[in-house]
């Protein structure tokens, strides 16, 4: 496993992109529009806490697929609502043997994205990170989270996926193979969903949430329903104390992406975060009243679709 191209080579994908770069490995980015432009002007830049920016140029930088060909591994990373247009841009990647690695918010990423490309190509990540796109080229990445777990989406262990980690793990990507990818995406998701929940709703960074009584109860609240729902389906989440406390040890200054994006007019991820659980809560007949307030209230505001 050698070439790697970056699909949607933003906040997320550009950071890995860089590293996987520096390692030596042929990388090529996926982007538009003004970042697109940045990065074949001056390159990628990418700024870390305590250390100098890194500098990737020399790079394929296109937003034409076809002009990079197959490549043996996709790092997957649009915004979620951009999944089934950037997988069907993305199928001249595709050789017989490429693997694709979605690193997305949400449940359903796998599945949504083996319905266009085939599911032998897919499999499941997740990763938590602090990074955002400071200006056109120029990705900064905030704090000591960074760390991408990944495996089959079925379970179990491949040769594709112990290939995938060597490659992470060569460029200085701390990443792990998981045989339990499922319980992996719903471990993400309980620790990211309600902070976005509670941070969006409010327009507010973590610290004000959960200082003041109403606002903190709001987010426990969202983090019993998320819970509630994994239980329905058999997975066995921490309990929402815990939950609670890794809450309390974040920075007080941190805004999940999606207050972020409710802040600048960006992209919101509404239905890949609150209203995946007001779907599944109606399916599995759960209960999520609190979810179902918040999601009625981000969908009216600019810059949601739905999918």
């Amino acid at each position: 496993m050698n070439s790697v191209a970056i699909m949607g080579a933003g906040a997320v994908g550009g950071f890995y992109g860089a590293l996987l770069a520096q390692s030596g490995r042929p990388v090529a980015f996926i982007a538009r529009g003004d970042h697109l432009a940045a990065i074949r002007r001056s390159g990628l830049t990418v700024e870390r806490d305590g250390q100098a920016p890194l500098v990737v140029r020399g790079s394929a930088a296109t937003d034409d697929p076809a002009e990079v060909g197959p490549v043996d591994l996709v790092l997957f990373t649009p915004k979620a609502m951009d999944l089934e247009d950037a997988a069907a841009r993305m199928k001249p990647l595709l050789g017989q043997d490429t693997v694709v690695l979605p690193l997305l918010n949400g449940l359903d990423a796998v599945d949504r994205l083996a319905a266009v490309v085939g599911r032998q190509h897919v499999l499941a990540g997740s990763c938590q990170i602090v990074s955002t796109i400071a200006s056109p080229g120029v990705i900064r990445q905030r704090g000591s989270l960074n760390r991408i777990v990944l495996g089959e989406a079925g379970g179990g262990t491949s040769a594709r996926a112990e290939a995938t980690l060597r490659l992470l793990q060569g460029a200085g990507i701390p990443a792990v193979l998981s045989e339990r990818m499922l319980d992996e995406l719903w471990r993400k998701f309980y620790f990211l969903e309600p902070l976005a929940s509670a941070c969006g709703l409010t327009l507010s960074p973590l610290g004000q949430v959960r200082e003041d009584p109403d606002t903190r109860a709001v987010l426990v609240a969202c983090i019993d329903e998320v819970r509630a729902l994994a239980e329905a389906i058999g997975v066995t989440l921490p309990a929402t104390a815990d939950a609670v406390a890794v809450a309390d040890g974040l920075p007080a200054d941190m805004t999940p992406s999606l207050l972020r994006a409710l802040q600048t007019g960006g992209k919101l991820e509404i239905d890949a975060l609150q209203g995946e659980v007001v779907r599944l809560g109606r399916r599995l007949g759960v209960p999520t009243p609190v979810h179902q307030l918040v999601y009625a209230a981000l969908k009216l505001r600019p810059g949601y679709r739905s999918r």
